[in-house]
């Protein structure tokens, strides 16, 4: 077994970026952020203190009054340079990414290839979507133009799972518009972000200000959200979370993007190809150990197909090979924490009280290269009924509840009004009339059709309805919109 090396393996006491420098925080308040393959801490991450992120937010609307004033053809220079950076250190960045966070060497680098592609949709974004609209003799002597105007600070709170992807739905998108932000790592998972901001600070050249970095919890956003500058905020993490988020922007009269959790359903037809869509399934709901908002949580068998995808899937998700996401072959990593580990593993507990049955039990995984790790492997719990807790809440783990269904009617059903999530949800068939039925009745923002991970492309909104997202405008090319507003000027000359 081979190990790809790590650039380090404790990356010391993370630092503020406030105003183009790094400084140490004053904060009495130090966390541990991990390296949960072993169990190991790799940083202290100190909460900044409320002055510091004042300081801040401070910073980047001084920034903003002189960034504003850039032509948009040089600002986007600024992203051919980001995007030349982040691909020379991929790889440096993939790693890290993995040490911190615990998915595979092989997710981090499709987290990278996702980051690059939103800094280059913003990349056309400003020859594009930016440009402003005339609409010339309206009426006698009269023109209108319209134009869409930087707003100002934007906080962007990054959620643990996709350290680096998820900021990048939106920070290429603020700073090329003529916004500055500030930006917030997840205390679990802060070391990739702390990476990369040491490097664009050190080889993008941006003014000061324009790009801030502050860490801590739920105190630190508050503030964000509060001070009279900040104009709106990006929020990626869990559905009570970004409840309370959405709820507090509304009352400072703040802008939000605000995404929650998940309860997706992947629904198998009797007449779907199981052996040809075995390997996209299972890797639904294993991916990144079940730890993203587009994985498969309820695996809904339709009528007859229940005992062969049961005996197919159960086969395909006990063979992979659990471990180390930096060494050679792994398949999955660990959960991100020793708190999400125990999480994950009360929600089997209570599955098995409600009278489910294993089918596969992780629970037993041991791995005696990494004694400390946070590991739990592939759980499927057959026989879950919809009215389990299992069913309705979100586990955010490698567990897959089996769903038995009569109908598609049924399942549709089910879907709609089992859970209050609409993040997403998954159909393998092979009709397509099963499929446009799915389709046009099942109530979430990303669909799949033969596909486990409906997961929108750059120049695409990140859907999301119900409990699983609160605003009008999505992450992505939304963002658009979001980090600018319309100024519609009448003329009559």
């Amino acid at each position: 077994m081979q190990t790809i090396a790590e650039p380090r393996n404790h990356y010391g006491r993370l630092k503020l970026l406030i105003g183009g420098a790094w400084v140490d925080s004053v904060s009495q308040d130090v966390r541990e952020a991990f390296n949960p393959a072993k169990g190991e801490v790799i940083a202290k991450v100190p909460f900044s203190v409320a002055e510091e992120t004042d300081m801040a937010v401070e910073s980047a609307q001084a920034a903003f009054e002189k960034w504003r004033e850039v032509p948009i053809l040089d600002r986007v220079k600024y992203l051919f340079k980001l995007k030349e950076l982040v691909e020379r250190h991929s790889e440096e960045l993939a790693i890290i990414n993995t040490q911190n966070h615990g998915k595979t060497i092989e997710e981090s680098r499709g987290d990278l290839k996702r980051t690059l592609e939103n800094i280059e949709v913003a990349i056309g974004v400003s020859y594009t979507l930016a440009k402003g609209i005339t609409l010339d003799q309206v009426s006698p002597g009269i023109d209108v133009t319209t134009a869409k105007e930087p707003l100002g600070v934007f906080s962007i709170v990054c959620p643990f799972n996709f350290p680096l992807m998820i900021p990048f739905w939106f920070l290429p998108y603020a700073i090329v518009l003529g916004d500055t932000v500030v930006v917030k790592p997840s205390e679990i998972t802060p070391v990739p972000m702390q990476r990369l901001g040491e490097l664009i600070q050190a080889e993008l050249g941006l003014p000061p200000g324009v790009f801030n970095l502050v860490h801590g919890g739920r105190d630190v956003v508050e503030r964000l959200i509060a001070h009279r500058h900040v104009k709106g905020v990006t929020f990626v993490g869990s559905t009570p979370v970004a409840r309370q988020v959405y709820k507090l922007a509304g009352e400072h009269g703040k802008r939000a993007i605000s995404n929650g959790g998940a309860k997706n359903t992947v629904l198998v037809m009797p007449d779907a190809d199981l052996d040809a869509s075995m390997p996209n399934m299972v890797a639904s709901f294993f991916g990144n150990a079940g730890q993203r908002c587009l994985a498969g949580a309820n695996l809904v068998s339709v009528g007859s197909v229940h005992d062969s995808l049961l005996r197919k899937f159960t086969s395909a998700a006990s063979a992979l090979k659990v471990g180390y996401g930096l060494d050679t072959g792994t398949q999955m990593g660990p959960l991100v924490s020793s708190a999400a580990k125990r999480r994950v593993t009360e929600y089997v507990e209570s599955g098995l009280d409600e009278g489910a049955k294993p089918a596969a039990d992780g629970r037993s995984l041991k791995l005696l290269e990494y004694p400390n790790g946070f590991y739990l492997g592939p759980t499927i719990l057959d026989q879950v009924h919809p009215d389990m807790r299992i069913a309705k809440e979100e586990i955010f783990g490698p567990v897959a509840g089996v769903v038995p269904a009569e109908t598609l009617d049924q399942a549709i059903e089910m879907i709609n009004n089992g859970t209050n999530f609409g993040n997403a949800a998954c159909i393998y068939t092979s009709s397509g009339k099963s499929a446009r039925e799915f389709k046009r009745r099942v109530d979430a923002g990303n669909i799949g059709i033969n596909i486990g991970v409906a997961a929108p492309s750059a120049y695409l909104p990140f859907g999301g309805r119900r409990d699983s997202f609160y605003g009008v405008l999505h992450a992505q090319i939304d963002s658009v919109d979001f980090f600018t507003d319309k100024k519609v000027t009448i003329s009559k000359w």
